[in-house]
């Protein structure tokens, strides 16, 4: 592999593991940090890295592109990590990293491939041509209320055929995004106003009066499946997740895998089956449009068993490690790192092994430790953290941007998660139980500016653990 430096165009924890990712593969890298990231653990080990050369860049703006690419021109990087969220998913960011006058390696999947699956209208197309299950409903906007009002009437009749008592369906703006402009219609009496309403809604915010009608699906789980794919046309899996138990605000806080687990829990379907056919389609779709990093195929399953692909997720996850810490490669004993794996094939190197050489071992669990008020709707909470501790084992991994030695004030401009806590046991039992004892013996104290105790989703963690791979 070429000697390279790598920008970490990210915070937190995440970047602390692209930095040691990144040394274990014999690179170099450099950080950014903005004012509010200071005290942030992953910019003092960049200035503690020992490289000769400056190694963490103040930045006013994690969002700005022209602050990142003055960066890692003055710095002298051959490539950019994006890590999750900011820039990892945007395609123009990718597209402008490769066509620049001095371009730099986007580690993360061709700047076409982001901009085609990032459109879930698009996805869904291409999903239908290869013969994947995607949720029934439009795949292109409806600017027609009698195009979409039939639409809706033939959802109402195949739920009703499906023996669903209560059916309904949602519509969409199009052009929307992050649940905004989605209304659910449970009688089609009331659709056309519904419809109405989210037409104007959408050419008011969007500037596009376009609409997607899709049934709405109510008893479902959240599976995903992860995938990695290399330039040379290569794609292997790594097995499936669970992440069903999120906040109000739809944002995950238990992740475990396997996605199913029939041998110790009872399903009102093959769920074998239905995880292999997931995993089929995923590998289908990521060959066809040859996949060329790591990525995520989100699903919903329903209660009869039927998979849905919702979407494609073009960048490392959060949860990667919940389903590395199952996966094992040509007989290691060690899980394989798929950061270190994206890195290796952003960089332009092979995969170097198939799907019969990785086996799966034991069930994980990955807990988001986060600083919110779960009884008040998952509210953030501020303040300072004075005291962080965890237990030390061997079956269970911690990445933190907290600093462990001194006091912490959680910036108030970035989301209050605090840490994830990935749990390894040989079987689904033995991890809960032992996500149960980290949970007991972690030690974490700290006031708010009026001196309130601190609030940290610990006690709504350990009460969820129970729920984990349950129908």
């Amino acid at each position: 592999m070429k000697k390279h430096r790598i920008l970490i165009a990210n915070r937190g924890e995440i970047a602390i593991r692209i930095m040691r990712a990144i040394r274990e593969l014999g690179l170099e890298y450099v950080v950014v940090y903005t004012r509010e990231d200071e005290n942030s653990l992953h910019v003092a080990m960049a200035m503690d890295s020992g490289f000769p050369y400056k190694a963490a860049y103040r930045i006013s703006n994690y969002k700005d592109p022209n602050e990142i690419f003055s960066v890692a021109d003055e710095a002298e990087c051959t490539a950019i990590h994006p890590g999750y969220g900011f820039f990892s998913e945007n395609f123009r960011f990718a597209r402008r990293a490769a066509l620049r006058s001095r371009p730099v390696v986007f580690i993360g999947p061709r700047w076409e491939v982001i901009r085609d699956l990032g459109s879930k209208i698009n996805t869904k197309r291409l999903a239908k041509q290869l013969g994947v299950p995607v949720i029934p409903g439009s795949d292109a906007p409806i600017y027609s209320e009698m195009e979409a009002e039939a639409l809706a009437d033939e959802l109402f009749y195949l739920q009703r055929e499906q023996g669903i008592q209560h059916p309904s369906v949602l519509v969409k703006a199009s052009a929307g995004g992050g649940g905004m402009g989605i209304e659910e219609v449970n009688h089609l009496d009331a659709f056309r106003r519904v419809y109405r309403r989210i037409q104007n809604y959408a050419k008011r915010q969007f500037g596009d009066e376009g609409v997607l009608i899709e049934q709405c699906l109510t008893d479902y789980q959240h599976l995903e499946v992860q995938l990695l794919g290399s330039s040379h046309g290569e794609v292997v899996h790594f097995s499936t997740r669970n992440c069903t138990i999120q906040s109000t605000g739809r944002q995950k806080r238990l992740e475990v895998a396997p996605g199913f687990d029939p041998e110790h829990f009872e399903y009102p379907f093959d769920a074998g089956a239905v995880l292999d056919k997931m995993v089929e389609y995923s590998v289908r779709l990521a060959s066809h449009v040859g996949y060329d990093n790591v990525g995520t195929w989100e699903w919903v399953v329903t209660r009869d068993g039927r998979p849905y692909l919702l979407e494609v997720n073009t960048r490392i996850q959060v949860e990667n490690e919940v389903s590395a810490c199952i996966s094992r490669v040509a007989g290691s004993s060690e899980p394989i790192n798929l950061i270190k794996e994206q890195i290796r094939v952003g960089l332009g190197d092979k995969i170097g092994y198939s799907q019969k050489d990785i086996s799966f071992e034991g069930t994980s669990i990955e807990m988001r430790i986060v600083a919110e008020d779960t009884r008040r709707g998952f509210v953030p909470w501020c303040g300072t953290i004075t005291r962080f501790e965890f237990p030390d084992t061997p079956w269970a991994r911690l990445y933190t941007h907290v600093p462990g030695n001194r006091p912490y004030k959680i910036p108030t401009e970035y989301d209050p998660n605090l840490a994830l806590a990935i749990i390894w046991g040989k079987d689904t039992p033995e991890a809960k139980e032992r996500a149960r004892e980290f949970l007991m013996k972690a030690n974490i104290e700290g006031r708010d500016a009026q001196g309130g105790e601190i609030l940290i989703n610990l006690d709504y963690l350990y009460e969820r653990i129970e729920d984990v791979l349950r129908f």
